[in-house]
């Protein structure tokens, strides 16, 4: 019953714009995040967001080019992605976690719980 829906994936030039959306439903999370995971490489963490306050935290590769937000009301979830790089060429993945969690596990796959379907990003040059 659980389940994570994004959505707003797509074509971009480089330095364009796009923004991720994930809703959930079936129950309440503790923190959401967002992972990628291109061709041959492992899924990397992009960024995550405790559900009922506190500090929101971004990859070195990301920071200050992306942002993380949330919408209670509506338990949807947002990546707004600036300044894109062919680089971020990927499948985005949202993801949610039951307990807020050891801060050693916030930044792996391992420390969430449900997953999204992914949602393709592609940026050209």
């Amino acid at each position: 019953q659980v389940q994570l829906v994004e959505s707003g994936g797509g074509l971009v030039q480089a330095g364009g714009t796009l923004r991720l959306s994930c809703v959930a439903s079936g129950r309440t999370f503790s923190r959401m995040g967002w992972f990628r995971q291109a061709p041959g490489k492992e899924r990397e963490f992009v960024a995550f967001i405790p559900w009922n306050g506190g500090s929101t935290y971004y990859s070195d590769s990301v920071k200050c080019r992306f942002t993380i937000s949330k919408d209670s009301a509506r338990n949807t979830v947002y990546l707004q992605m600036n300044s894109l790089k062919p680089e971020d060429t990927a499948v985005y993945y949202c993801a949610a976690a039951l307990g807020l969690g050891p801060v050693g596990t916030r930044t792996y796959a391992r420390g969430y719980d449900y997953w999204g379907q992914g949602t393709q990003v592609t940026v050209s040059s």
